[in-house]
């Protein structure tokens, strides 16, 4: 039964790592650049961190089977966890005062190029 289990989760773990993988190289060929993939804080982990001018994205990736299930997929307990973590990378950015933020998220769909949803969610401020 543990085997089952911990087959299942690193086949999520092989999954989220290409679609976070496939996000990128979206956002990349939106002109964004990418600053950092799975960012840890204490408050918790970003997926992804682009730049492009003086937007900065903090991005949510989640593959699912559809876009519906993806937006629910991101829940209350996910926004505040990564309004958190995106603080703390903010508080330690030379030109912060200069920098926009946005919350997107990138949905990784069967068979389709990944869907960047812009404002997924909209932080505290």
């Amino acid at each position: 039964m543990a085997e089952r289990s911990a087959g299942r989760r690193r086949k999520a773990y092989r999954r989220g790592h290409r679609g976070e993988w496939l996000a990128a190289l979206a956002l990349m060929l939106k002109g964004y650049r990418i600053l950092a993939r799975r960012h840890r804080t204490k408050l918790g982990e970003i997926d992804l961190i682009a730049r492009r001018g003086d937007l900065v994205l903090f991005v949510e990736v989640k593959a699912r089977r559809t876009l519906i299930e993806a937006m629910e997929a991101i829940g209350h307990e996910s926004e505040r966890r990564i309004e958190g973590a995106a603080d703390i990378w903010l508080s330690r950015q030379p030109d912060y005062g200069r920098l926009s933020m946005r919350f997107d998220m990138v949905a990784v769909l069967p068979w389709r190029w990944p869907v960047h949803v812009e404002n997924a969610f909209y932080g505290r401020n």
